[in-house]
């Protein structure tokens, strides 16, 4: 058995010995799978272990309210409460106790020391917290590496721009959406980003920072400064990160996490080179525990030279999610490949795709806004949407303000039905 094969079993059954006795969710599929004493193999838990899927989550816990029958421990010994942003239905409550807290902090910490983050840095973080993961676990696995921690919650954006010049900090977070709109209120309040301090801008909550378009723009807006993307998700925890080095892949905790890559809606490997859906078992987080989780991203892994092949990275990080194609006129849409393609062109500033499936036939448009002056840029927009995508797409130039701005996940995306 390969080095990473032997960790990830001995972890994924020392997990099981502790989650089987009193979990209630995972004890009767462990017991019909023949994993109560764990597995013999990672082979044996792909082949008999069945899937979680988010669904699933969400119906636990309208059956056995509130928190579902998840739980390891008794809910009284757990401390933090998380939920899902709820982009992909009904949001799903998370809890972790101190151990599993924990866990998920050692794992964000990987991510700031492949940003090359230090002791002493400051980090900016450019969002309003709520009851999503991401921003608190980064927050304090930021303190407890050393990072001077600036939050900048219950400010507009302008407000925002104007504390983080005062304060200068070496690393910005927030999402991609959220960092070009930071640059263009900058610029509308002319405001100079030259001198900002910002050399990192890490970015997560959407596709993006590892699609070249995108981080191009980014790092344009905000000059001397390089993106750095990660992935993770409220009910998994923090997943992968990329690098300086190596900005176009983000690079998996195989040693924290089992991941398969499988064909969407099925058990079956992706055959080498090919995308698939990520699927993720935590192998510690055991207060709140997920096995085979299908979720819903899709990614295409690539092997890192010099290691194992079961541990790669995904190329061009998270590409889209499974539900999130659409067919238009035989052409398959994603998100990041629209995001792309039309990021390439640096004088739009914001734009909205309209999907129309009420007629026999799905249409769709790109509306787009932008302060130049140039009366034909809405032809060469059109004309680098039907290159890249080999159909007509209708192009509109709407004046600026008319579209909607986020400050975190962007839902750019209209679909008629």
């Amino acid at each position: 058995m390969a080095a990473l094969a032997h960790t990830q079993l001995a972890a994924l059954n020392r997990l099981l010995a502790e989650i089987a006795p009193t979990n209630r969710f995972y004890r009767g599929k462990l017991a019909a799978a023949g994993g109560l004493d764990g597995f013999e193999s990672l082979d044996s838990f792909r082949a008999r272990m069945p899937f979680t899927t988010k669904a699933e989550l969400a119906r636990d816990q309208i059956e056995h309210p509130p928190f579902g029958s998840t739980l390891t421990f008794p809910a009284e010994t757990y401390t933090r409460f998380h939920q899902t942003s709820g982009t992909s239905g009904r949001p799903i409550i998370w809890l972790d106790n101190d151990a599993s807290w924990q866990w998920v902090i050692e794992n964000w910490k990987n991510i700031w020391r492949g940003a090359g983050a230090r002791a002493g840095d400051s980090v900016f973080f450019a969002f309003s917290f709520g009851p999503f993961l991401g921003f608190w676990s980064a927050f304090y696995s930021a303190q407890q590496l050393g990072l001077r921690t600036i939050p900048a919650g219950g400010m507009s954006s302008s407000e925002r721009v104007r504390f983080l010049l005062a304060q200068r900090p070496r690393i910005l977070c927030c999402t991609p959406t959220y960092a070009l709109r930071l640059a263009d209120v900058a610029r509308q309040e002319s405001l100079d980003l030259s001198g900002s301090g910002v050399e990192v801008v890490m970015v997560a909550g959407e596709p993006g920072g590892s699609v070249p378009e995108v981080r191009a723009r980014i790092e344009q807006s905000w000059p001397g400064a390089h993106v750095i993307d990660h992935h993770g998700m409220t009910e998994v925890g923090p997943v992968s990160y990329g690098s300086a080095a190596d900005p176009t892949r983000l690079r998996v905790m195989h040693d924290r996490y089992f991941a398969e890559v499988l064909k969407p809606g099925t058990n079956v490997p992706i055959a080498p080179g090919e995308s698939g859906e990520l699927v993720l078992t935590t192998l510690g987080r055991a207060a709140c525990p997920l096995l085979r989780y299908r979720t819903g991203d899709l990614v295409k892994p690539v092997a890192l030279p010099g290691e194992e092949p079961a541990a790669y990275a995904l190329a061009g990080g998270i590409l889209g999610r499974v539900d999130d194609m659409v067919i238009v006129r035989g052409v398959n849409l994603y998100p990041t490949a629209m995001d792309a393609a039309v990021r390439a062109l640096a004088e739009v500033r914001e734009y909205q795709v309209e999907i129309d499936q009420r007629g026999t036939l799905a249409e769709i448009r790109v509306r787009f806004e932008t302060d130049a002056g140039t009366a034909d840029l809405t032809t060469e927009l059109a004309a680098r949407l039907r290159a890249a995508f080999q159909i007509r797409i209708e192009v509109e130039r709407v004046p600026p303000g008319t579209l909607p701005v986020f400050e975190f996940k962007a839902r750019r995306w209209k679909i008629l039905k």
